[in-house]
């Protein structure tokens, strides 16, 4: 046992010469490969590249208001339920719920800009679903000063309410999420998670500054979902994760299940006829120019959909398979992939899972009509309302499960090939030595295979105090 441990030591802390030639073959063939595709992803996002033109375009925003007319934001100092018709009430509400008595209910709002707190009728939808309380910040039309109103002709007093409810400010809580997100992400995953938040911002830009105006000025959708998921997966995987073997492995499997993706979202839009019939924005965009696609909008939607999921299932295969041959690297291909895969079918079910989830809560009111109008099961899932949704889950989760195999296998060819770089290869960064405590604690439950994960890790671990006294536990038992 102490000369095969001393005999992996050596083997890993000074390789071969065949070791680097095999090393320098994989970096070349992944090279070989990723770099075209590098190459002809940014040349096809040249040429697709949209003009960013308007012209011909008629969408009237309803945040545009009338001359006099304003969006005004304030705080709700106190909220009643009066006649709408009059009694205590100063301001009737809209004629359609005037009269028979009914009940209306009021904010008096202490304006953002200064001034006496101004009467605003809130949406009987909002009053009932969610309601508004002291203290609210709310964003409101003024009619105050429209124009045309002369001094007494006030809306107010012409039997329209002179202050309509338009919306809640949700900007201070949006802004305590995303900093917590932030603070969250960076202090668990530390300069890794940092890296990624930029990287996400880097790929909405793609997202706003490409795909979306080439979706408007109808450029094609499966193209444009193709060319611009791989370059945000190139962008983020990299900048996240560095320039690397195992992040090159995950972003091969992510073009994989990308292009798996792809295929199918094309085969169901047109199988499936997925139109985006029934649905209010969709109305909308096809009514204000003839070059968007409904269909080609819904495509698009959903390759873009499982590109976080398949990212996620693809780097953290690769980064198993390399942890799993850092603990015994005398592993057999075979059963190196064997053992990744394990880790992968748990993934593939609890991704599945999230996925599903993900979908229905997001369609959850649609969930609950189609519940009410008791339909048959199968009828409802086929319907309009929820194909385009049921079609997103299928599709998504079967291009991640074909990643992880693929993945997994790309990853033990290149692992196997390049090998662990130790000692003064440069490979072992900060990550890696504050884990190396974590991976002699897992050699030690590996049995038979804890002289060589020692031996692996033996340089590395010499450099934390964890690492150190796990190495001696580790002595010790042997």
């Amino acid at each position: 046992m102490g000369s095969g441990h001393s005999h992996g030591h050596t083997g890993h802390s000074e390789p071969t010469v065949q070791a680097i030639a095999a090393r320098r073959k994989a970096n070349r063939i992944l090279a070989a490969v990723l770099i075209p595709l590098t190459l002809l992803t940014l040349a096809a996002m040249a040429a697709l590249w949209p003009s960013g033109s308007k012209e011909g375009l008629t969408l009237a925003s309803p945040y545009t208001a009338a001359p006099g007319v304003t969006f005004d934001t304030g705080r709700i100092q106190r909220v009643v339920i009066e006649d709408c018709t009059g009694g205590t009430s100063q301001n009737p509400q809209q004629g359609g719920q005037a009269g028979g008595g009914s009940q209306c209910t009021f904010a008096f709002t202490e304006p953002d800009k200064g001034g006496s707190p101004v009467k605003v009728v809130i949406n009987p939808d909002v009053a009932k679903s969610h309601g508004v309380d002291a203290g609210d910040n709310i964003r409101y039309l003024n009619l105050s000063n429209a124009q045309g109103a002369a001094a007494g002709d006030a809306p107010a007093a012409q039997g329209s309410p002179a202050y309509i409810f338009v919306d809640f400010v949700r900007t201070m809580p949006i802004i305590l999420l995303a900093v917590l997100y932030a603070v969250v992400v960076v202090t668990v995953a530390r300069w890794r998670g940092l890296r990624a938040l930029i990287g996400l911002v880097g790929a909405y830009f793609v997202l706003v500054s490409f795909m979306l105006p080439g979706l408007v000025e109808g450029k094609p959708p499966l193209l444009l979902a193709v060319v611009g998921s791989t370059v945000i997966m190139i962008g983020v995987l990299y900048f996240a994760h560095g320039f690397s073997a195992r992040t090159s492995t995950a972003l091969l499997g992510t073009m994989f299940g990308l292009g798996i993706t792809a295929l199918l979202a094309a085969w169901a839009t047109d199988a499936a006829n997925l139109a985006g019939v029934g649905s209010h924005d969709a109305a909308t965009l096809a009514n204000i120019s003839g070059n968007i696609s409904i269909s080609g909008i819904i495509l698009c939607g959903l390759i873009i959909s499982g590109l976080g999921v398949l990212n996620d299932v693809t780097i953290t295969q690769s980064s198993a398979v390399w942890e799993l041959y850092e603990l015994a690297p005398a592993t057999s291909a075979r059963k190196l992939f064997t053992s990744a895969m394990r880790i992968g079918r748990d993934h593939i079910a609890s991704t599945v899972y999230t996925i599903a989830f993900a979908y229905a809560g997001a369609a959850l009111p649609t969930l609950i009509i189609v519940m009410l109008y008791d339909r048959p099961l199968g009828e409802a899932l086929t319907s309009a309302e929820l194909s385009e949704e049921v079609i997103r889950t299928l599709v998504g989760s079967i291009g991640l499960v074909l990643a992880i195999p693929v993945t997994t296998l790309i990853a033990v060819l290149v692992v196997k090939a390049t090998g662990i770089r130790t000692g003064g290869q440069g490979s072992i960064t900060p990550d890696d030595v504050d884990d190396t405590g974590a991976l002699a604690a897992a050699a030690a439950v590996a049995g038979s295979e804890r002289p060589t994960a020692v031996a692996s890790g033996a340089a590395p671990l010499a450099e934390t105090r964890r690492g150190r006294r796990e190495a001696q536990q580790l002595r010790a038992g042997e």
